[in-house]
């Protein structure tokens, strides 16, 4: 099994910048892929970035270069640089992993908030 846990969500101004990361433990050789996913109230959960162990990664078309993955395998950490976030950025932020074996685990999620 592998556990995940997030940070660095908070309050942000729109316009600023917030930088979320995910940790993960327990068997993490078996990780395939971590990534991002959010969910706004009312939305369902919807991809935001994914990031292979081999650094490929995969943006979500609302991206649009405002928001950066990467991973640090070393530390079995993937971060989310957010930038020029606007109001539709808030949500709550959840860690994926990927299973080379065909399952997915969650992290609890971190909550981002965009507001002046």
């Amino acid at each position: 099994q592998v556990q995940l846990v997030e940070s660095g969500g908070g309050l942000v101004r729109p316009g600023g910048s917030l930088t979320l990361s995910c940790t993960a433990s327990g068997t993490v050789f078996n990780i395939y892929a971590m990534g991002w996913y959010r969910q706004a109230p009312g939305n369902e959960r919807e991809l935001v970035a994914q990031i292979t162990n081999r650094g490929r990664t995969h943006y979500a078309d609302f991206v649009k270069g405002r928001l950066t993955i990467s991973r640090d395998n070393a530390k079995n950490t993937v971060y989310l640089h957010m930038n020029s976030v606007n109001d539709e950025d808030t949500a709550i932020y959840y860690c994926n992993a990927a299973m080379d074996y065909g399952m997915e685990y969650w992290g609890k999620g971190t909550l981002v908030t965009v507001s002046s």
